[in-house]
Parts: structure tokens; sequence; C-alpha cells
């Protein structure tokens, strides 16, 4: 993808990783859950609720450093990004699924790739705690981050400040 060159603003290589977390793999993603919904493939599917969740942290970490930056890009130029990222993940889902199958074709994914890129406001809820029954299957979701996370010597977590004040 172009847009990643060393060529291009962080604001624009930013917008360009977040597409690439965001849209690129949604497709295959998809196609993983379709065979999970089928009962299928138990191992990888459960391996792909663990990559597809990831890439939507890394989505939504990118998208959180941008709102942070000083010199944001115009709207369309952002349009322009995220459109060229949709039409490379079209292309690649037309190629890697050459024939219709049951609840799932060509005009379908392409529809759910413009979907993934701009989803209804309430799609956000997808990202909250999941809940799994222990004894039915293996846990999926991630713990906590005061659960696994270190503890200094006082009983207090450390104060991690963020900060963008350097000129990328």
């Amino acid at each position: 993808m172009t847009w990643i060159d060393r060529s291009q603003t962080f604001a624009e290589r930013s917008v360009a990783f977040a597409c690439a977390e965001g849209i690129f793999f949604s497709g295959s993603f998809c196609s993983i859950f379709w065979l999970k919904k089928r009962g299928l493939m138990p191992g990888l599917t459960f391996s792909n609720e663990f990559i597809s969740r990831d890439d939507g942290l890394h989505c939504d970490f990118v998208c959180l450093i941008y709102t942070l930056l000083r010199k944001n890009l115009m709207e369309e130029r952002v349009k322009s990004i995220v459109w060229d990222a949709v039409e490379i993940e079209r292309e690649f889902v037309c190629y890697a699924l050459p024939c219709a199958m049951v609840g799932m074709n060509r005009d379908m994914m392409s529809q759910y790739i413009e979907f993934v890129a701009n989803p209804f406001d309430w799609m956000e809820l997808v990202s909250l705690q999941g809940t799994t029954n222990f004894f039915e299957k293996r846990v999926g979701d991630y713990q906590k981050a005061s659960v696994m996370s270190s503890v200094n010597g006082g009983g207090a977590f450390d104060n991690h400040v963020l900060s963008l004040d350097e000129d990328f």
C-alpha cells in the first residue's frame, strides 16, 4: 500500500495502518467465522477470535493516536486512503472466494467489507466483554489489565503518560 511509504506523513501512515488492521483480512476473518457458525475447524476458529480481536485493538490504538496528533488530515484524504484499502480487500476476497457458498458469496463479502470500513455506530458494542461458559468451551476473552499488570513495591500501578509532543 503506497500510503505506508516513508514519503507519506505520519498522519497518512497512521490512517493507512488503521486500515491495514481494521479492513485488511476482514474478509478472511469473516470466512473463518463462517466456518465457526457451521461448527467446523474449532481450533482454527478459536485462534481466529484472538487474531481478529488483536487486529481490532491495534486499529483502535492507532485511531486513538491519530486523534492526539496536532495536524490531522483533510477528510477527503482520509476517505481516499480508506477507499483504497476497501478496494484492495475487495479484490483479494474476489480472488480468494471464486465460487458462491451457502450464505456467503463475492457480493455479500464486498458489502461486508464496505460495512467494516464504515460501520453503524451501535457496532462499537461488538468489542465489549463476552461471556463464556467455562464448562462448554475454552475461554477466549482477555483478562482485565489490572489482573495481569505488574505492581510496584508499594502496590500502586505505574502511571504512564502518552505524549505526542514529538514532531514526526
